[in-house]
Parts: structure tokens; sequence; C-alpha cells
């Protein structure tokens, strides 16, 4: 389990061998290190948090968003997801933005509002932030590994980007 805390990118966690309670701990070992008490996670020096839901603690719901995709679009559902989870570690490394090649950084309007992209062309890895409306912060919203055509509509939002990164 502490060996997931000296894995770095592109290496994967492992986890796959433990229980769902040492799985856990392990990827909130990585999370909290990273992200909870990061007090410098910081996107282009913009404070990167959690969003916010009534009721609910921000980080908890931040590290299962993280670890869990949704399963039933209709009930929302969501269950552990490996794919998601190996490669929690590389949230960090990609807003801090050591990686300079097949990297595409971008800023788009979606529906919701205006979205900024971190997407790793190799590794087909997106993170996905929300500028905060009033501050000069971000939200984490999303993180993960992009499977079949997703790809391909990460491309084609970075063919609608705005020409700042917001």
């Amino acid at each position: 389990m502490a060996t997931n805390l000296l894995r770095k990118y592109p290496e994967l966690l492992q986890i796959g061998h433990l229980s769902t309670a040492a799985r856990t701990v392990s990827l909130k070992g990585v999370f909290d290190r990273d992200i909870r008490n990061n007090s410098f996670f910081k996107f282009r020096k913009k404070q990167i948090n959690p969003t916010t839901k009534d009721g609910e603690i921000p980080m908890d719901t931040l590290f299962y968003h993280l670890t869990t995709v949704v399963t039933d679009e209709k009930t929302k559902k969501r269950e552990f997801d490996m794919d998601r989870s190996v490669r929690l570690h590389w949230i960090k490394y990609h807003v801090e933005e050591k990686k300079k090649d097949q990297m595409l950084v971008f800023s788009c309007k979606e529906p919701q509002g205006v979205r900024t992209y971190i997407y790793d062309k190799a590794e087909k890895y997106v993170i996905i932030l929300e500028p905060y409306r009033n501050k000069d912060e971000y939200y984490l919203l999303t993180a993960y590994h992009l499977t079949g055509r997703n790809n391909k509509k990460i491309e084609n939002k970075y063919k609608r980007k705005l020409n700042d990164v917001l």
C-alpha cells in the first residue's frame, strides 16, 4: 500500500490485489497527499477546490467521484472504477503541467458554462476544471481515462476552444 505513494506518472497505482478496505486506504493516502492536504494544489496560480453540495463533505465527495464511475444514468449510481483509481496520482502531475509534449490545455464554452480541459493525448487522460464564478479559483470537476471515441469528443472541443485559458 505505501508503495503507491512512491508511484510516479506514467506508472499506475498497484491496487488490484488489495481488499476493498485496503484499496480505499491506499487511494486516500494518495488523494490526501496530492489534493486534500496540498495547500499548493493550483492550476496556473489559481487554487483548485472541490465542488460543493449541501450537506456533503466536499473532499470526501471529490474522492468518491475521482475513484468511481456512473453505472446507471437514470439513478446516477456510481461504482468503483479501476481505470480512474489507478491514475489518481496523475491529477497533481498534470495540474502542475509537468508534461509538455502531447498535451492540450484549453477552455471551451459548454452548455453548463466554461470548462477548462487538461488533456494528455498520449495517455488519453483528461482533467476537467470549471472556473469559479467570482473568484480567481477553479473547481475540480473530474479526471478520467478516455475510452472508445471519447478522445475524439475532447479533440472536437479543442476545435471550439476559447482564445484564452480561463
